[in-house]
């Protein structure tokens, strides 16, 4: 100001701090111009220069609307800011050194589980526990960056002494807690020798005319600190109700809504933001006190094209981004599952495109293969596969790729991240990640967006330059700081916003035109937060960092803030699945507070539109399709035929099956195939007259060839070996007796093949798993045999009704055929038995009497069946429970939809 003398700060006279208490209203602008105002005011009657004042606020959300206030009063505009954003203003911080407290999470934890390992029992600790020892990082980490903060709000000079108090608090004992307060005391060592110099140091060197401090939801110790040295003039400004007032209303009371389960509350929310929009009360609030629940209401706003900014995001673990980076790192595991392969290759990299090597046919060809081949492991594929040229030259680079990033045993860290990126770059995916939003953000979290992305990682060989660690390690390290980051969405600022998602201590004092606030109960709202895990409650206090009382003091100020606020709703669910739900201790204090005056919170009326649709009726289809028959049928076929048209039609004739599953367990289906191949060796290579011991051990023998031609791994396969000695004792007292009968092994898993009378071209073809001959001369029979690792009571059930088994009866019509050609006169009579080999008493033959005559009408019944077909006849399903209750074919028929009974379809429908 013209002739006024300047008088330099520092011999100013010490001024006592005047508070101010303003009371928030609904209307954010009018709390401003009241700040403004109020502000404007003091500094008139303390004659302070305005334009060299400094205004701090708590966050900087709140920026904006003050700096509006304030140059709405024709003055001179203070400089408004926050702590953190004026010491920002001043310059960039002073980079921490390798290994010191930088608060990058990414490489804080990676330096305190280094500092950790290097000790003995820390290195003991990661092997035993590492999920422990994990937590155990975290919890350091954590400690660290909150004593840190709490010193660098000290005044500089009082620092020392507030660090030498903080160790002799945390001085170490022994017993229970022990180990704890030892991490308690590394963390504290470890925050105390990187801050010899904090950022905000700077701002205690100052001199502004004045300090203007607003205070929100709580009182802000830095701010605090900087008035108590500052020998300027200075204003404290409470926007905070009293704890006695936080329940008292300035205007209407908020809406309570009380849902049915999730879904039902995210619907409902998304309901409120919309009517708000519709009424032209904008932006809307969405309190993200579930942050599960607002990515669904998130989900459900995004259909209506809003305009959303979100202040908070989620997991960034969760991402397309970061799966496809770990999904990367999955595959390269050495002996890494043919299905963490698969899912690789198809999550975007080169050879799932179109125009990729061999297009992305080529993939679908290799997984078919895989699948058929029962390759559970990558490295199972041989050279003798039936791979085309395609795949074979996929398998190739994709190999390559893969090895590269492994191929080492211990490395550091700069040299896995550049390993990464070349592999993400190799396989098509780095370009894509770099133009995606939550892909840069998974790469900045890796420290991978540097400007040579696979170039040497300057950040890793700052931080370490001489650990190293195994992949295990990385990619473990990789996936924990995928699963601690938030994916922050980048939002249109060139578009005002429609809804903002924020959390509810960052709502306070800001232009809503309307709060929704779901996630309003017991266990979301109110609820006792978690002890630290390093520190009691008691020490936080005495350490100044916020215990139970003052975390619950804070939600309480941010709530009472919330209420203030225009237009609120708050939303609950009655149950999480099963679990039931209570209302919030702050919704039940607001209700206490509202029922002493005689109000109420309002009842919520449900804004969504019931809308009537006209019920169609679901009938079962009735396929038609005779030029798309299948020419050879099989047992299975046959049988699925029998028991529904329908199941034909669509495992048959559109061949529609799922893919086979890459199991690595061994499971029964593999017992019986492995099984199976066993008794056939056995019987080829069995000699005429062996003793008991010889028969045994040739079934051993055949037993370990047979697993390892089909690569079951035998810790895998120990619960069947286990009780593979049992059976090949009682499978010989079996054999031998029927040797002593007159029985002989004759063939075994024999390929047959025969034209379907009456029903040309159709053929029918099946593996036959053994065939004996009894008797001599004109008195020799055949005996079929099917063996059968099942329950010898169903199939008891099976052959009890002979029409309706269909496998042994088609297995005697293909030997009767085959028997038929090959016999000069009449073909010898045909017995049939299921071999039950479960059992752990006695080998148990199951007889299909008069299989003969079943296979007669078998071959009759198909032949008319498919001649129906192949006239136009419909395959509608039959409907039947027993068909129907394992059927894979359930979901195509869509029978658990029908309206319409199956029999009152007609089949020419």
């Amino acid at each position: 100001m013209p002739g006024r003398k300047t008088i330099p700060a520092t011999i100013l006279p010490m001024t006592a701090i005047e508070r101010a208490t303003l009371e928030a209203t609904a209307d954010a602008a009018s709390t401003w111009r009241q700040v403004a105002c109020r502000t404007l005011a003091w500094a008139a009657s303390r004659d302070v220069a305005l334009r060299d004042a400094i205004v701090l606020l708590p966050f900087a959300a709140l920026l904006p609307p003050a700096r509006a206030a304030f140059a709405d009063q024709s003055a001179w505009l203070p400089r408004i800011e926050t702590p953190l954003t004026l010491a920002a203003s001043l310059g960039p911080a002073a980079p921490a050194a390798p290994g010191r407290l930088s608060f990058d999470p990414t490489a804080d934890r990676l330096s305190v589980t280094q500092m950790l390992r290097a000790q003995a029992w820390g290195a003991a600790w990661a092997r035993s526990d590492p999920r422990a020892f994990e937590q155990a990082v975290n919890a350091v980490v954590d400690t660290a960056q909150a004593l840190a903060r709490a010193a660098a709000q000290c005044v500089p000079h009082t620092r020392a002494a507030r660090w030498a108090a903080w160790r002799e608090l945390l001085a170490p004992f022994s017993g229970p807690g022990a180990r704890q307060r030892a991490l308690a005391q590394f963390a504290l060592e470890w925050a105390a020798d990187g801050a010899a110099e904090a950022s905000s140091d700077r701002l205690f060197g100052l001199r502004p005319s004045a300090w203007i401090v607003v205070q929100a939801g709580g009182m802000d110790r830095l701010a605090s600190a900087l008035l108590d040295e500052s020998a300027a003039p200075r204003l404290w400004i409470d926007l905070d109700p009293p704890t006695a007032r936080a329940f008292d209303l300035p205007g209407a009371s908020p809406a309570y809504a009380l849902c049915d389960d999730f879904e039902h509350e995210a619907q409902c929310s998304a309901a409120q933001v919309l009517e708000h929009l519709g009424r032209g009360e904008t932006p809307v609030a969405l309190i993200a006190q579930d942050r599960v629940l607002v990515r669904r209401v998130r989900a459900l706003l995004e259909r209506h094209q809003l305009v959303l900014h979100d202040e908070t995001g989620w997991k960034l673990s969760t991402t397309r981004a970061a799966a496809q980076v770990m999904l990367l790192l999955k595959a390269a595991r050495p002996n890494a599952a043919t299905d963490s392969v698969l899912e690789w290759l198809k999550a975007g990299t080169r050879w799932s495109m179109p125009d990729g090597p061999g297009g992305d046919r080529a993939l679908v060809r290799f997984e078919a293969r895989c699948r058929r081949h029962q390759r559970v492991r990558i490295g199972d594929l041989r050279p003798d596969d039936d791979l085309d040229d395609a795949g074979r030259a996929l398998w190739h680079d994709a190999s390559a790729v893969l090895a590269a990033l492994h191929a080492a045993d211990r490395l550091p860290l700069a040299n896995w991240l550049q390993r990464c990126a070349q592999a993400l770059e190799a396989a098509g995916a780095l370009a894509a990640l770099q133009a995606d939003d939550a892909g840069r953000q998974v790469l900045a979290h890796l420290h991978l967006d540097g400007p040579d992305a696979t170039g040497p990682n300057a950040w890793a060989q700052r931080l370490v330059a001489a650990g190293t660690m195994s992949y295990a390690e990385f990619v473990d390290w990789v996936g924990s700081v995928l699963e601690q980051a938030s994916y922050l969405p980048s939002a249109d600022r060139s578009q005002p916003p429609d809804a903002i998602i924020t959390p509810m201590a960052r709502a306070m004092l800001r232009p809503f035109g309307a709060v929704v606030c779901p996630g309003a109960d017991a266990r979301r709202l109110g609820a006792t937060a978690a002890p630290h895990p390093l520190l009691a409650d008691s020490l936080l206090a005495e350490l100044g960092l916020p215990d139970t009382a003052e975390r619950r003091a804070d939600e309480l100020r941010a709530f009472a803030q919330l209420l203030r606020l225009p237009n609120l709703t708050l939303l609950r669910r009655r149950r999480d699945g099963d679990e039931p739900l209570a209302d919030s201790p702050l919704v039940e204090r607001l209700q206490l507070a509202l029922a002493r005056r005689g109000q109420a919170l309002r009842t919520w009326r449900d804004p969504r539109v019931d809308i009537s649709v006209a019920a169609t009726p679901i009938a079962p289809s009735a396929a038609v399709a005779p030029a798309l028959l299948p020419p050879v049928l099989s047992a299975s076929t046959c049988e699925a035929l029998r028991a529904c048209p329908y199941r034909f039609f669509t495992l048959h004739v559109l061949r529609a099956r799922e893919a086979d599953e890459l199991n690595e367990d061994v499971e029964k289906r593999d017992y019986g195939t492995w099984l199976h191949a066993v008794l056939h060796g056995f019987h080829q290579t069995r000699g005429t007259d062996p003793s008991v011991d010889d028969d045994i051990a040739s079934l051993q023998r055949h037993a370990a060839e047979q697993r390892d031609a089909l690569s079951l791994a035998e810790a895998d396969f120990l619960p069947f070996a286990a009780s593979f000695e049992a059976f090949a004792a009682r499978y010989v007292v079996w054999q031998r007796a029927r040797d002593a009968a007159g029985a002989r092994w004759q063939r075994g898993e024999q390929r047959s093949r025969m034209a379907l009378p009456q029903a040309e071209p159709f053929e029918l073809e099946g593996i036959i798993d053994r065939v004996d001959v009894t008797g001599h001369g004109t008195r020799a029979a055949l005996e079929l045999i099917d063996y059968k690792t099942g329950s010898a009571s169903a199939l008891r059930e099976k052959v009890r009704e002979p029409l309706e088994d269909t496998q042994l009866a088609f297995y005697a019509a293909l030997m009767r055929a085959e028997s038929a050609a090959s016999a000069e006169g009449d073909a010898p009579p045909l017995r049939a038995i299921y071999l039950a080999l479960d059992s752990t008493r006695q080998i148990e033959e199951i007889e299909h009497k008069g299989v003969e005559a079943s296979a007669d009408a078998l071959l009759a019944g198909l032949a008319d069946e498919l001649r129906r077909l192949q006239a136009g006849e419909g395959m509608a399903p039959l409907g039947e429970a027993a068909a129907c209750e394992f059927c894979a074919a359930r979901g195509v028929c869509r029978r658990d939809h029908w309206t319409i009974p199956a029999d009152t379809v007609s089949a020419a429908e």
